[in-house]
């Protein structure tokens, strides 16, 4: 019997509905019955398109990663300097956040916290991050080289700790339903320990 044809606009509705669920329930809290059923596909469906969940989950990390590169590109671009860039992407996560109502936070951190059992999701995992650390680097050596941006740490080791700090701030977010805590993150090392 032949297999149905697939369909790239199915498998992108259920890779972007796939990572709204995962960002509000988690990895292992998300069914893929509940996902199809929003989605309007049959159940035995699934793996015309993914060979599993963790096939299904790497997908959505690199959907991700690329949505997160679309807006770094946007916001970078939109801007007359790369520290009014890298506020501006900061600035339109924390709008995404207040429209959600503090919650969901960053899907990459959310499933990193919650997936190391799985070494194909851990990697994915691992590559999303590191390509959006490495946008922030380079936003972050060319401030160095306008003389914006402190040059005696080096801008990958810079970006790695705004990043990680304002992962933590994500977390102090949503627990206290505020951006004060982004702010700070953003203020104290673009606005102080990152100055020259």
């Amino acid at each position: 019997m032949a297999r149905p044809r697939r369909s790239q606009d199915t498998r992108r509705l259920l890779v972007e509905e796939g990572a709204a669920e995962f960002l509000t329930n988690g990895y292992h809290g998300t069914g893929i019955k509940q996902i199809l059923d929003k989605v309007g596909v049959p159940k035995g469906s699934f793996y015309n398109y993914f060979d599993s969940k963790e096939s299904f989950g790497r997908a959505i990390i690199e959907h991700h990663s690329v949505c997160v590169q679309r807006n770094l590109t946007e916001a970078f671009g939109a801007e007359p300097d790369p520290v009014s860039g890298l506020r501006a992407f900061f600035g339109r996560l924390m709008d995404d956040f207040v429209a959600a109502d503090f919650t969901g936070g960053c899907l990459i951190a959310n499933l990193g916290g919650e997936l190391e059992g799985s070494e194909l999701l851990r990697e994915s995992l691992s590559v999303a991050w590191r390509a959006w650390r490495d946008r922030v680097a380079e936003q972050l050596v060319q401030a160095q080289r306008l003389g914006m941006i402190r040059a005696d740490i080096e801008a990958v080791e810079l970006a790695d700790l705004l990043l990680e700090s304002w992962e933590g701030a994500v977390i102090r977010m949503k627990m206290e339903r505020t951006l004060a805590p982004l702010h700070k993150c953003l203020d104290r090392l673009l606005g102080d320990y990152f100055l020259p």
